[in-house]
């Protein structure tokens, strides 16, 4: 069952005195991930208010793994822009498109960024798009 405002359900567990910092931590933690993130000012209060000071890390470092701690972090950095593919004959049962269909027809097409795609490699400019590569 999803739990609808999950701030409501988290505070009384941190605010509680029966609970050691640990289990406040991975309280936190599974509320950041649950909401795919949160922003700075939030995360600055909740440990303020859980007194974590120390521990704070423990959370923050998450980032380092890819875990989107801040949410407008995440917004900045894996935001893709879709193709539209409203005209596009699709299968009856067909719904959607995944991302990985657009990455990989502008890699062919060699139109992907190389500041978020530094490991793909440029064509040449003479490349006519056809043979193996």
């Amino acid at each position: 069952q999803k739990v609808k405002d999950s701030m409501r359900v988290l505070l009384p567990v941190l605010l509680s005195k029966s609970h050691d910092s640990y289990d406040k931590i991975r309280a936190i933690l599974l509320y950041i991930f649950s909401t795919n993130g949160t922003t700075q000012e939030n995360l600055d209060k909740l440990i303020q208010n859980v007194q974590i000071e120390s521990d704070s890390d423990m959370i923050k470092n998450w980032k380092y793994l890819d875990v989107p701690v801040i949410s407008s972090f995440v917004a900045q950095q894996h935001k893709y822009v879709r193709r539209d593919r409203s005209k596009e004959e699709t299968f009856q049962l067909s719904r959607w498109t995944p991302v990985i269909k657009d990455v990989m027809e502008d890699a062919i097409e060699n139109r992907l960024d190389s500041k978020d795609w530094p490991y793909c490699s440029r064509c040449p400019p003479t490349w006519n798009g056809s043979g193996a590569v």
